[in-house]
């Protein structure tokens, strides 16, 4: 079970800035009107607090309540215009597709050849994102075909799957691949997505440590943490 954006792709990054320009634009507009001071999104302890790894409406709600911000909340398709939690968070996706389309996406390539690896020995593979992008980011970095099993935003949508830290995904990217939990790892950089891989009582959780946060995966619950999924080519 691969998580998508900082474990198989480079696109944290991109999603971290997809975030900060669209709250920085949100809160001076709202520090102009309220008088209140501009505070801007950290893109470092507020992602990885509030955003990283979880549904955009979970993560817009999750940050505006960290700031005492309270919106209305709108409805799944409003206009990125609109002052909502959907709204900005369409908003942001809206940033996120056009960061995207003008700058590609890059694989990170020792897990391209881990996953390669996992395929050539037989293992099952899935890709467990809550990006509702999912399919167009392992189509911009060439590697839709190593997986056969995608579980993302689209399908927690229409399944009705609670959003990481909850199990739910995970769940269900086990049942695709018809296993047991037991029977799976995890891979993943998110602390949200690490703490789901926990809940879910997969047989191994493997953290991917990007950012410096060692000592706060294996808090969430990481068997193992590494820096780079070919690291673990070099494990015992």
């Amino acid at each position: 079970m691969f998580d998508l954006d900082g474990v198989l792709t480079q696109t944290a990054k991109v999603h971290d800035a997809a975030w900060k320009e669209m709250f920085d634009a949100f809160l001076r507009q709202r520090a102009q009107q309220t008088g209140e001071p501009f505070v801007p999104f950290d893109p470092v302890a507020d992602y990885d607090e509030y955003v990283d790894g979880k549904p955009r409406a979970d993560g817009t709600r999750s940050f505006l309540q960290s700031r005492g911000i309270t919106l209305p909340e709108g409805n799944d398709d409003d206009p990125p215009s609109a002052d909502t939690v959907h709204g900005l968070g369409n908003r942001k996706n809206e940033i996120l597709q056009r960061r995207i389309h003008e700058d590609g996406v890059e694989p990170y390539e020792g897990s391209v050849r881990y996953v390669k690896a996992a395929r050539d020995a037989g293992l099952r593979r899935a890709v467990v994102s809550s990006s509702a992008n999912c399919r167009d980011v392992l189509i911009a970095a060439g590697i839709e075909d190593l997986f056969e099993e995608r579980i993302d935003g689209v399908v927690a949508e229409r399944e009705h799957l609670r959003g990481k830290p909850a199990p739910d995904a995970y769940l269900a990217g086990a049942r695709a691949v018809n296993l047991p939990p037991s029977a799976c790892a995890v891979f993943e950089d998110a602390l949200a997505g690490v703490a789901a891989g926990r809940a879910g009582a997969f047989g191994f959780v493997v953290g991917v440590d990007r950012v410096g946060q060692t000592d706060a995966l294996k808090q969430h619950g990481a068997d193992i943490v590494v820096k780079d999924l070919g690291d673990l080519e070099e494990q015992p």
